[in-house]
């Protein structure tokens, strides 16, 4: 959808990448701080019930695409792992960090299929998120299966902890299509218009 926005305005292909790496930035720095406020405010059950690192990454998805997208779901967890381990409370844990790497991946390459589609019509963030989020939990519960004999995590576990995060999920699944549509709105002009 933003490449569509930005090509609209004829902006050179190094424009081009110069924005979409300041709005990735953005994104991935946002993907961080969430979680701490929500920790601060809730504590760490706060974080297991409410995602707030999966919003931006679900939102840069749908945005950039799925390169873009992709960089993004890869990068956050990595960048708040090396952040907070600097401030002596990692998250997420070392332990959890391949898992939301594979995850948040999943979650926006997924939401990135669908750019060209929400570009026309913003309604399709809808199925975008809401099928990026159960790619990306299907996956990280198939890991959690597929590695239980090397983790300290059960298959269990970690379902409890997803059906935990289905608030989180629920919210999500309305307000990043919300947004998305709002950015749309903000970013290009309708033929309709013209």
């Amino acid at each position: 959808m933003f490449e569509n926005a930005l090509t609209m305005r004829g902006l050179s292909h190094g424009t081009k990448i110069t924005y979409k790496t300041l709005v990735s930035i953005g994104l991935i720095a946002l993907a961080v701080i969430l979680p701490q406020l929500v920790h601060l405010a809730l504590g760490q059950p706060g974080g297991v019930k409410w995602l707030p690192m999966y919003l931006p990454v679900l939102i840069g998805g749908c945005l950039l695409g799925t390169e873009w997208g992709l960089a993004i779901g890869i990068l956050t967890p990595v960048v708040s792992f090396l952040i907070t381990s600097a401030m002596g409370n990692p998250m997420p844990m070392s332990a959890r960090l391949p898992f939301m790497i594979l995850e948040l991946a999943v979650f926006a390459a997924i939401s990135g299929l669908f750019t060209k589609k929400i570009s026309e019509n913003g309604l399709w963030a809808f199925p975008a998120v809401i099928l990026a989020q159960f790619c990306g939990r299907s996956v990280f519960l198939g890991a959690i299966v597929a590695t239980q004999n090397f983790t300290q995590f059960t298959p269990k576990m970690i379902w409890s902890q997803i059906q935990t995060g289905f608030t989180g999920l629920a919210v999500q699944a309305v307000l990043v299509p919300v947004i998305i549509i709002g950015l749309r709105k903000l970013l290009i002009k309708d033929n309709a218009n013209d």
